[in-house]
C-alpha cells in the first residue's frame, strides 16, 4: 500500500529537513492544512474554481492516428487545455484558497518553465494578493513569453543568478525569502517536492487528473483502468496527479519519463533515477544527482520544466520499490516526438510533455493496450525552442 505516514515519508523518502528558522512556517501549514482542506467550505470553493475558472474536466482524447502508428489505444489527458496552459493551475488554485484561509497577504513561488509562475500569478490576480516569482536567469531567457505573462498579471519576477540559473536556484531563492517573511507570506511550491506537507498536498490537488481519467475511461472503454499511464517527471507534479488513484492498482503500469539531456552519461542530463543517490534536497529526503561529498550536480535538459537535479519523494519511493517504471529521453528524441504529435494530431505539446510521447518508442506493451499519456502543458511557451531546433 503506497501512502504517506504521519511524518511525511513515503517509505524511506520524504520528511521535513529544514532550518530552525523555517519551522514556524512549516508547522503552521502542517497543523492547519488537513483540517482546512477537509471542510465543505474549502471543497466547494476549490471544485467551483476548477470547473468554472480552470475549465475542468479536461478532455480525455483518443488519438486515432497515433494509435494506428503505435498499435495501441492511445488517449491523451488534455491538461494543456487548462486555463494558463498546463496542469500547474490545479495546485495553485488549491494553495491560494488555503493561503487566504491562513490570512496570508503575500505569495511567493519558484518556477522553471514558467507555467507554475503563470499559474501562481493568475490566482494571485484572482484573489488580489501580492505576488513575487523567483526564476532562474537562464530560464527567463528561454521562457520569455511566460515571463511577460507573469508581469502582465501583476507579478514581480526576480531572477536567480546563482548556480546553473535554473529551477534549483529559483527554489533556493524562494526558500530564503520565506524564511525572512514567515508571518504574512505563503510559499506556493509548484511540484511534489519540498518539506512535508508539500509533496502530499500538491499531489492531492493534482489528483483530480487521475480522478477524471477513471470515470472518463469508464465511459469510453468500459473500464476505469488503463494498461499504462505515462507522464514526464521533473519534480513530478503532473505525474503524481496522473498516477495518484492508480498507486495501489498493480495492474496499471506507471511509466515515469525523465530528461536524459544530451545523454545519461554525457554530464549534461537530468535523469535522476539513473544518476541519483539518496540525499536531502529542498527540505526532503529523496533521490538527487550529487557528488560523493554531497554537492548537487547541475542538471541539464532542453526542457526548463525537467531541468531539476532531483525528483519528488513519492517518485523516489515508486522507483525504490519498483512500482514505477522510469525511462530517460534525450533532448533530440523529445523534440522529434513533439513535432510528431504536432503533425499527427494537431497538438503542439510542451517540450516536457514531448519526453513522455517519445517513451512509446522505449517501452514494451501489447497490441491493443490502453495507454493514457498526460499532456501536462501546451507548447506555446516553447515555440522559440522548436523553431530554433527545427529551423522552421
Amino acid at each position: 500500500m503506497i501512502k504517506i505516514d504521519e511524518k511525511g515519508y513515503y517509505g524511506k523518502f520524504g520528511g521535513a529537513y529544514i532550518p530552525e528558522m523555517l519551522h514556524p512556517n512549516i508547522e503552521e501549514l502542517r497543523e492547519n492544512y488537513e483540517q482546512i482542506v477537509a471542510t465543505d467550505e474549502f471543497q466547494k470553493e476549490f471544485k467551483s474554481l476548477l470547473k468554472d475558472y480552470v475549465g475542468r474536466p479536461t478532455p480525455l482524447y483518443f488519438a486515432e492516428r497515433m494509435s494506428r502508428k503505435y498499435g495501441a489505444k492511445i488517449y491523451f489527458k488534455r491538461e494543456d487545455l487548462c486555463h494558463t496552459g498546463a496542469h500547474k493551475v490545479n495546485n495553485t488554485v488549491g494553495q491560494i484558497i488555503l493561503a487566504k484561509k491562513l490570512a496570508k497577504k503575500r505569495i511567493i513561488a519558484e518556477t522553471g518553465a514558467g507555467q507554475h509562475g503563470v499559474a501562481t500569478a493568475t490566482v494571485c490576480a484572482l484573489m488580489g494578493m501580492d505576488c513575487t516569482i523567483y526564476m532562474g536567469s537562464l530560464d527567463i531567457q528561454r521562457q520569455r513569453p511566460n515571463v511577460e505573462r507573469m508581469k502582465i498579471l501583476g507579478a514581480k519576477v526576480v531572477p536567480a543568478t546563482s548556480g546553473n540559473q535554473t529551477l534549483k536556484d529559483a527554489t533556493n531563492e524562494a526558500m530564503r525569502q520565506w524564511i525572512n517573511n514567515p508571518v504574512d507570506t505563503h510559499y506556493i511550491i509548484g511540484s511534489v517536492v519540498g518539506p512535508h506537507p508539500y509533496p502530499e498536498m500538491v499531489a492531492r490537488f493534482q489528483s483530480v487528473i487521475s480522478e477524471e481519467i477513471k470515470w472518463q475511461l469508464k465511459e469510453k472503454e468500459g473500464t476505469e483502468n488503463p494498461n499504462l499511464v505515462i507522464a514526464c517527471v521533473g519534480g513530478g507534479s503532473n505525474a503524481a496527479g496522473a498516477f495518484y488513484h492508480y498507486y495501489n492498482v498493480p495492474q496499471v503500469r506507471l511509466i515515469a519519463v525523465e530528461a536524459a539531456g544530451l545523454g545519461i552519461s554525457s554530464g549534461k542530463s537530468a535523469a535522476t533515477t539513473a544518476l541519483g543517490t539518496p540525499g536531502i534536497l529542498h527540505g526532503s529526503k529523496t533521490l538527487l544527482m550529487q557528488t560523493e561529498d554531497g554537492q548537487v550536480v547541475e542538471p541539464h535538459s532542453i526542457s526548463a520544466g525537467l531541468d531539476y537535479p532531483g525528483i519528488g519523494p513519492v517518485h523516489a519511493h515508486l522507483f525504490d520499490i519498483g512500482r514505477g517504471e522510469f525511462v530517460a529521453v534525450e533532448d533530440k528524441d523529445a523534440m522529434k516526438a513533439g513535432i510528431e504529435l504536432s503533425r499527427m494530431e494537431g497538438i503542439i505539446p510542451a517540450i516536457e510533455t514531448a519526453h513522455a510521447i517519445h517513451a512509446l518508442n522505449m517501452i514494451m506493451y501489447r497490441k491493443g493496450d490502453i495507454i493514457v499519456i498526460n499532456l501536462s502543458g501546451r507548447g506555446d511557451k516553447d515555440l522559440e525552442t522548436y523553431i530554433k531546433w527545427g529551423g522552421y
